[in-house]
């Protein structure tokens, strides 16, 4: 079997690749970043997020929370610390009850944030 050789090119750079021009995440702010990602990457974290953003003052107990859900009170509180812990929720003790306050300007924050990496120049 014969063989056709193929003619050799240049190897020398030609500037192919374009530079950075705009700010970059670190490798910490990606995790970071992943991380608030994941919190909102669950169908119901994201119901019980819609589910506090339409009850009056953008604020629901939990035990308002679990049937809407179909879930248990500790799985829903789980969910629910997640999104506390990714700042989208805050929580306030009232007696035997957690409440849950939405904080609209935590998407919006993640938003401009994704934004200013991913190149709309926010």
């Amino acid at each position: 079997m014969a063989f056709d050789l193929l003619p050799v090119t240049s190897t020398a750079s030609t500037g192919c690749c374009s530079p950075v021009t705009g700010s970059t995440m670190s490798a910490e702010d990606a995790e970071r970043t992943a991380r608030t990602l994941k919190a909102l990457a669950d169908p119901t974290r994201l119901r019980l997020l819609s589910i506090i953003g339409a009850h009056e003052g953008r604020e629901a107990c939990v035990c308002d929370l679990t049937e809407p859900v179909g879930l248990s009170q500790p799985t829903v509180s789980h969910h629910l610390k997640v999104l506390t812990e990714a700042g989208f929720v805050t929580r306030e003790k009232r007696g035997v009850w957690a409440y849950y306050t939405l904080v609209p300007e935590a998407i919006g924050q993640l938003v401009g944030h994704l934004g200013q990496h991913l190149g709309d120049g926010r």
